[in-house]
């Protein structure tokens, strides 16, 4: 086995993002597709996808979009950037599309209240082990559930420095979302373990909120020694 640091050349894949209309899923695929890798946009409503790909587009990207189904079909990577309560039953009606695929889940089962973010309970643990779970046939990995959506947005910044923490039962998988992070000026993705252990990870954007919200800021992380 090769250095923890050779990962695959992901230059060519098509990336897909389920909620790729929302803040997290359009921020994410605009760095995408400024890295140079296809990028198809998925929404509930195929004209409100292709409204914010034809918005990318203006801007220089080859972005398209499509409805959620059509979407999961198109990508040879998809990621999951759906909100928390339509994550289950958004993945039951995809099973079919996402077989065979690496899905990357970037869900954070949170709640807000006047105290903040706070981390809600999942019966199969965390998001990621319930799109386990609900895509058997899928090869599920946890990753980008810490990264700013307004940074992702943002025209004026060029990198947005923050490691990507990957978690994932299969080698491969979590290469290949890793060396997808690293696509993304800025980024590095690092292995953290397997994806019994996501739920500490969803649950720590609760804590990150607080941080930004205390400091004014928009923090990311940094694994330091690696």
């Amino acid at each position: 086995m090769g250095s923890p640091h050779d990962l695959p050349d992901v230059s060519l894949l098509t990336v897909s993002i389920l909620g790729g209309t929302g803040p997290q899923g359009r921020g994410l695929g605009r760095r995408l597709a400024i890295a140079g890798n296809e990028v198809v946009l998925g929404s509930r409503s195929a004209d409100r996808a292709r409204d914010v790909a034809a918005q990318l587009n203006a801007a220089g990207l080859a972005v398209t979009g499509a409805d959620n189904s059509a979407a999961a079909a198109r990508g040879d990577i998809v990621i999951v950037a759906v909100p928390w309560e339509g994550h289950g039953e958004l993945l039951v009606s995809l099973r079919s599309e996402l077989t065979g695929k690496i899905v990357v889940d970037c869900v954070n089962p949170l709640g807000f209240d006047k105290g903040g973010a706070f981390v809600l309970p999942v019966p199969e643990g965390s998001a990621a082990q319930q799109a386990a779970a609900l895509l058997p046939d899928s090869t599920v990995v946890a990753a980008f559930h810490h990264v700013s959506a307004v940074l992702l947005a943002d025209e004026t910044v060029d990198e947005v420095n923050t490691d990507i923490l990957v978690l994932g039962d299969d080698r491969h998988a979590t290469d290949t979302v890793q060396a997808l992070a690293a696509r993304i000026a800025g980024m590095r993705g690092v292995y953290a373990g397997k994806l019994r252990n996501a739920a500490s990870v969803e649950g720590l954007t609760a804590n990150l909120i607080s941080v930004n919200r205390r400091y004014k800021a928009h923090a990311g992380l940094r694994v330091t020694d690696v």
